[in-house]
């Protein structure tokens, strides 16, 4: 073979080169489809992990209303059943929902229906689980725990405006 023929022949080789091979191909779909399984699992949240949202959400309005409280001087309230809260501030001798506040609306619980405690145990009465903010910076500490089935999360509040989940 002559340097002519070697010359023809190596464009051939290179253009024969450049695809991947069928081996190539299968790495890449087996990566694609564990990347979109780990996608599809935490998109889809379990029951622990949606209660953890609801908790941290319930932990983040209550802060804010425990300041509005301190800031309007006059308490509010959070107000709870199995399926929705809301919160109330006081009004002379009574206590209204807060509807023209975008933050602190009625809302429902994302999961229905959930079992809500409170340590130490407030009053006991018939209705729904409340929990008072006041106009001092300083309240008393409670542990708000909720409970949906074998799952539950609590927000631990310290009494001086720190609201955690655990």
């Amino acid at each position: 073979m002559g340097p002519v023929s070697q010359a023809i022949r190596q464009p051939q080789r290179r253009a024969a080169a450049r695809g991947f091979t069928l081996l190539e191909l299968l790495v890449v779909l087996v990566i694609a489809g564990i990347l979109l399984g780990m996608i599809a699992f935490n998109a889809m949240p379990g029951e622990r992990q949606a209660l953890q949202n609801e908790a941290q959400r319930l932990a983040l309005l209550m802060q804010l209303a425990r300041d509005e409280a301190i800031v309007r001087n006059r308490p509010i309230a959070f107000e709870a059943d199995g399926d929705r809260y809301r919160f109330l501030v006081r009004d002379g001798q009574t206590w209204t929902v807060l509807r023209d506040d975008e933050l602190l609306r009625e809302r429902q619980f994302e999961r229905t229906p959930l079992a809500l405690s409170i340590a130490p145990q407030v009053a006991a009465d018939d209705g729904p689980l409340r929990i008072v903010f006041g106009r001092e910076p300083v309240d008393k500490p409670f542990l708000l725990t909720l409970s949906s089935g074998e799952t539950s999360v609590s927000v631990r509040a310290d009494g001086v405006g720190h609201f955690t989940v655990e």
